[in-house]
């Protein structure tokens, strides 16, 4: 089957599921990497000696990334508002089980989320419900045209507790201290500044709040998206690293991807 797509690989891989992951070599590996960073500790969030701009680096751009580095991955291209239908293709329950990432995630009424990258509100619509009427959604999107058809497709099903944002590329302009679960389906790979994002993400978390990133596993080559638009559990804990974000639980339930949480702790 043939799936129109930018985040679909052009072929398919090898049959079978390769998932390997050492507890103990990653366990390994993160406390090399937190020895080595130049923020030094884990949980340091900016350092004054390297402004945020000399972490990237640059090198010709493959087929699909921008040619931009970041802790060793190359940043994809964004899946714009024209690719809107496939985030609302039919499949998409049984390919990604959106309905089960909600409940793993327990939602609780009240709740102030952000959801960013919310595109046409394909997840929001789901929590919703979850959070009530005393719940907000803030809906983050860069691009105008998508929040229109967010506003469009909000009112077709009648829910009001969604607040289309309107942020850049650097930040989702979230109110400070406001947020209970900030939630990234699929779409932080595309960010083209994850440091500035995730710093101005935390900013607007509450302490306890919850970064929930979901993400196709790249360690799984039966999961037929193109590479760039993959991330392993390790490179996400990884990239987390210089915030004031601590790992709480990995599920690997869904069919395609890993749903990674963590948790903000206090002091920012």
């Amino acid at each position: 089957m043939k799936i129109n797509s930018p985040r679909f690989v052009d072929k398919t891989p090898m049959s079978g599921i390769i998932k390997v992951f050492p507890f103990v070599v990653g366990i390994l590996f993160l406390l090399n990497y937190t020895a080595t960073t130049p923020h030094g500790d884990s949980h340091t969030e900016t350092d004054p000696t390297r402004p945020a701009s000399t972490l990237y680096t640059k090198q010709p751009r493959s087929r699909d990334g921008i040619g931009k580095i970041y802790m060793g991955r190359e940043i994809s291209q964004v899946m714009g508002h024209l690719g809107a239908d496939w985030l609302e293709r039919p499949q998409r329950e049984r390919e990604e089980m959106p309905t089960h990432l909600i409940e793993l995630i327990n939602f609780k009424e009240g709740d102030v989320v952000a959801d960013i990258g919310i595109g046409t509100g394909y997840i929001a619509r789901r929590i919703s419900p979850k959070i009530g009427d005393t719940g907000l959604i803030y809906g983050v999107e860069i691009q105008q045209e998508m929040l229109d058809i967010l506003d469009v497709k909000m009112k077709e099903v009648g829910i009001k507790n969604i607040k289309g944002i309107l942020g850049t590329i650097e930040d989702p302009k979230l109110p400070p201290n406001s947020v209970d679960v900030a939630i990234m389906v699929d779409v932080y790979h595309e960010f083209s500044h994850p440091y500035e994002m995730m710093q101005n993400i935390c900013r607007g978390m509450k302490p306890g709040g919850r970064v929930v990133f979901v993400e196709y596993r790249a360690e799984d080559p039966s999961v037929l998206i193109k590479p760039l638009h993959k991330m392993s559990e390790l490179q996400v804990i990884k990239e987390a690293t210089p915030h004031p974000l601590a790992w709480v639980e990995t599920f690997d339930e869904l069919p395609q991807q890993h749903v990674i949480i963590f948790e903000k702790i206090a002091g920012d």
